[in-house]
């Protein structure tokens, strides 16, 4: 097993790094600094800089436009991303339905959306969970009736991550009942400006507005719209969310907020000393320094498998569990080290959340939303509970 980069490798990090540092606005970096979510715009405008420098979908293959790198290279862009604290690209479209098109689509629908997708000219949401399956997702109700040359749904889609932005949707429905659950599903891509879709704000925790309920009364898609065979849907669906955990495990972002945690700690004081002269916070410091250096090793492990040709089986899941779990543990030591001071919540991280002026060091209330955020983690994507369950099954079938 070896876990070095070459000096090939290590020059290609530079080469990132340096991007990184000169490339993103300072508008931008300052919103992220500060903790506050991206406008779309802001995201638009970081990703087509990303499209222009041709770094908009590492791991696209060359022929559909993207830049066909290697695992080594992905894992190296993703890490320096996160230690830059650059936005990552918005997954719906680049990780989840473009490699979907492009591996199952017919040429019409690459040809229509692939480029379009690179160059962020159409918005992309995921409509997967429902009311009644999210976890579980082979009990969704969906209705996608054929008729003629149309399919018409009906159904509900919750949670849905920037569905108020988005122009398409791409979503799973039952076109057949069948006895074993997980047949009988189709993969539609539905343009949201079809006539029947309504959508409802969600407003989360911290106040803003990520997620969505999107309900479908007698929408009518285009058979064309169809991706693979109907009722084949779920088989795509499995291929997609092996996608949508790519880097998943974020090193890159958990080492800045260590760093950023050990800052507050020489910052803030208890009496006149400050914080990080303390055993236990010190102690408590170590341990998630121990932790994301094991999974930043165990990410390493996984990629020199892939490195070697090994297909991937349990590894996604497993990043997902810890990368999760560690995250929100980052987000809560961040919450016992400021004490007092996050207990405001000022104006700019979410209108009807506010309570009292911003108190503390800069950036404390940016911290504060990540951490109520942060409660979503182990939910989306997958729950880390059903992770746990794929893991026993393959596991137990070794």
């Amino acid at each position: 097993m070896d876990l070095t980069f070459g000096p090939e490798l290590e020059s290609f990090r530079e080469e990132v790094r340096d991007f990184f540092a000169t490339a993103l606005p300072a508008d931008i970096r300052e919103r992220v600094e500060r903790g506050v979510p991206l406008a779309k715009e802001d995201i638009v405008r970081w990703q087509r800089i990303l499209y222009e420098k041709g770094w908009i979908a590492p791991h696209w293959p060359k022929e559909y436009g993207g830049c066909g790198w290697d695992a080594a290279r992905q894992y190296i862009f993703h890490v320096e991303m996160g230690l830059a604290g650059a936005p990552r690209p918005i997954p719906f479209g680049l990780n989840m339905v473009g490699p979907v098109i492009y591996t199952f689509g017919t040429a019409e629908q690459k040809a229509y959306h692939l480029p379009r997708i690179l160059r962020s000219e159409i918005w992309w949401a995921q409509g997967f969970s429902e009311p009644g399956a999210g976890s579980d997702l082979a009990a969704l109700a969906t209705s996608a009736r054929r008729e003629g040359d149309e399919y018409v749904i009906n159904g509900t889609k919750l949670w849905t991550t920037m569905a108020h932005w988005a122009d398409w949707i791409f979503l799973l429905a039952r076109t057949s009942r069948e006895e074993k659950r997980q047949e009988g599903i189709t993969f539609l891509l539905v343009d949201m400006k079809t006539p029947g879709i309504t959508v409802s704000p969600i407003i989360t925790i911290d106040g803003f507005h990520h997620v969505n309920e999107v309900s479908f009364s007698d929408v009518r898609v285009p058979v064309e719209n169809r991706v693979g065979q109907e009722g084949r849907g779920w088989s795509i669906a499995k291929f997609l969310l092996a996608h949508e955990r790519q880097a998943i495990a974020d090193i890159g972002s958990k080492k800045r907020m260590l760093g950023r945690l050990r800052r507050l700690l020489e910052s803030l004081k208890e009496g006149e000393r400050p914080l990080i002269d303390n055993p236990v916070w010190r102690r408590r410091l170590a341990r998630l320094e121990a932790d994301v250096l094991a999974l930043e090793f165990t990410e390493l492990r996984f990629l020199d498998l892939q490195m070697r040709g090994q297909a991937r089986g349990i590894e996604p899941s497993i990043l997902k569990v810890r990368g999760t779990e560690l995250q929100q543990a980052l987000s809560e030591f961040a919450m016992d080290v400021l004490g007092r001071y996050a207990l405001a919540y000022p104006e700019g991280y979410g209108e009807d959340r506010r309570n009292l002026p911003a108190i503390g060091p800069e950036g404390t209330a940016g911290l504060i939303q990540h951490f109520l955020f942060s409660r979503a983690a182990t939910i989306y994507g997958g729950s880390n509970e059903i992770q746990r369950n794929i893991l026993a099954k393959m596991l137990l079938a070794a």
